[in-house]
Parts: C-alpha cells; sequence; structure tokens
C-alpha cells in the first residue's frame, strides 16, 4: 500500500517538475476545443476526512455522525473499522446493512457525506502562486475559474499566462498552457473552461 502511494506521488511530483519547467519556457499547447467544456459524468466517492451522518431508520440510538480516518475507515456503534474510502454513499449504506444485520432485523441505513474531502483522485489540485494553494474537492461542472475563486486568485508574483494544467487523459498524462491573467485580471471568459477531477493547476511565477 505505501508503495503504490509513494509511486502516485513521485509521480505527480514528476509531472509538477516537468509541467513547471514547461511552463518556464512557453512550451504547453492550449487545452483543445473538445475538452474545454466537456465536464465529465461521475460519482462522488467517500475519502480520508469526509464527514458523514450516518442515519438507521427505526432505530435512532444507532443514528451517528462520523469522520472517516486517515486510514480510510471509520467505526460506527456496533461495528468497528469498516472501510468507506473508495466507495459511494449508497455502496457504503449497503455495507453498514449488512455487518448491522447481526444485531438488528433488516436494518435500512442511509449514509449523508456533509463534509467534503474526497479521494486524492477526485480532487484539484492548486500549486505555486495562488493565494491559498490547496486541493479542492471536484464538483459537476466545476469551472477553472470558480477554482481560483475557492483559492482566492493569484499572488501578486504569478505570471497567469504561463501556467499549466496537468491533466491524466486516456491513460496519459498531458501538460497545456492556461491564461490566468486574461481570465482574472482582463475578463476574458474565452479563457475559462471545464476542469476534471485530478486536474493539477500549476501558477507560475513571473521572474521579473
Amino acid at each position: 500500500m505505501r508503495t503504490d502511494i509513494t509511486k502516485r506521488y513521485l509521480g505527480w511530483l514528476g509531472a509538477v517538475t516537468a509541467a513547471c519547467l514547461l511552463a518556464a519556457c512557453g512550451g504547453n499547447p492550449p487545452v483543445p476545443p473538445g475538452e474545454r467544456f466537456d465536464a465529465p459524468d461521475y460519482n462522488y466517492v467517500i475519502g480520508p476526512g469526509d464527514t458523514m451522518e450516518i442515519f438507521v431508520w427505526g432505530n435512532e440510538e444507532l443514528t451517528t455522525q462520523s469522520i472517516v480516518r486517515p486510514d480510510g475507515k471509520f467505526t460506527t456503534r456496533l461495528v468497528e473499522d469498516l472501510r468507506a474510502s473508495g466507495k459511494t454513499p449508497t455502496e457504503l449504506a449497503r455495507d453498514i446493512e449488512k455487518a448491522y444485520a447481526e444485531y438488528v432485523r433488516q436494518p435500512v441505513v442511509s449514509v449523508i457525506v456533509n463534509g467534503f474531502v474526497g479521494m486524492p483522485e477526485q480532487q484539484v489540485r492548486v500549486v505555486g502562486e495562488a493565494t491559498e494553494p490547496q486541493s479542492v474537492p471536484y464538483r459537476q461542472e466545476m469551472t477553472l475559474l470558480d477554482l481560483m475563486i475557492a483559492v482566492g486568485g493569484m499572488t501578486e508574483f504569478a505570471a497567469g499566462n504561463k501556467s499549466v494544467l496537468v491533466r491524466r487523459h486516456g491513460g496519459e498524462q498531458r501538460s497545456y498552457g492556461l491564461r490566468l491573467d486574461d481570465l482574472l485580471k482582463d475578463g476574458d471568459i474565452s479563457a475559462d473552461m471545464a476542469l476534471m477531477p485530478g486536474d493539477i493547476v500549476i501558477i507560475s511565477e513571473s521572474w521579473f
């Protein structure tokens, strides 16, 4: 497990380094028109740090709130160490019902996620000269402008039009140029675009 995580991290770090070098050289093509507003249809899956309400119909004493631990598991009042990470709320509800069936007759469970962190592959990361660099949970129809609002825009040292989008597409990792100065400073909406889960936005630093 640690080896897989390390490989993913090193792959991500390599992508960031390569994209930064390309950004400095201005060698990234723009996002293809077919991808600019092609928002994916996806199902949210639970990740470490998510806050959940577990509702058990007809058993108020079992209804509770829980936080998914860093190891992807959580504990209820009846069952310890149930895995939540990587499952949809519906899938997790069915797993809890199976676990509770030993103690409750025909349990009916609903899982409501009300504090979102999500899996790393369903986050959008912003690094570099953002005001607040961070990972943001992807949401349906999320755009580049939405993301920049979430991170508070760019610092005064940013070279927005030299920024880079790193995206995995069809099993390949690609880098595209972004026009953040045009979008945020000039209000050029043509520089906006749809984002995808797992995207990395690297905001370059101005060298002068």
